[in-house]
């Protein structure tokens, strides 16, 4: 397969902007050659997800009200930061203002794109090991509640579509099959 660009740009024009978001509306010639219009949603941050997990392999995840959705939603701690900083600062503060949690290990476990159809939102996911506790700082549009618990049950609640974050399937997939190959 080719991997260049069928897609054709005639114009573009920035149909909304704020701090985190922008949006772009395209007029474009398909790869058939046809014209059309494509929206792009670009993101000023990246998507920051953390999996800490204890010695006893306990982890901890985050219940809050997801605007978006209209729902509550469980999942590991998560955030943004900044493009062009380092995503792992970022990961480092988020853990400290969610949980109160600061590890001394640091390993990413994943990295991809969220929603690839309409935005270049890419995220990064780390496990942070080696856990000690401090007070949560969370941010004042934030109301979170933290649960710890045994990562054994947390991947049930994946498998059972419990929980559907996207960055936390992943990442408790991706460490299940780590574990599995005995390489945590």
């Amino acid at each position: 397969m080719e991997e260049t660009n069928p897609w054709k740009i005639n114009s573009e024009q920035e149909i909304y902007d704020n701090p985190w978001i922008s949006l772009t509306e395209y007029q474009v010639l398909n790869p058939a050659g046809n014209p059309g219009i494509y929206g792009k949603v670009h993101f000023k941050n990246y998507a920051i997800g953390i999996l800490p997990l204890d010695a006893e392999f306990n982890t901890y995840l985050v219940g809050q009200y997801r605007f978006p959705l209209g729902q509550y939603s469980w999942e590991m701690p998560e955030g943004g930061g900044p493009l062009g900083t380092n995503p792992l600062d970022s990961a480092k503060r988020e853990l400290l203002e969610e949980t109160g949690l600061k590890a001394n290990n640091w390993t990413e476990l994943v990295r991809m794109h969220l929603s690839n159809s309409v935005s270049d939102e890419l995220s990064i996911v780390y496990l942070a090991r080696n856990l000690e506790q401090f007070e949560a700082e969370p941010e004042e549009t934030e109301q979170l509640v933290i649960r710890k618990l045994p990562f054994a049950e947390v991947y049930r609640m994946v498998f059972d579509g419990m929980i559907t974050d996207s960055m936390t399937v992943a990442a408790v997939l991706k460490l299940q099959l780590l574990i599995i190959e005995n390489k945590v």
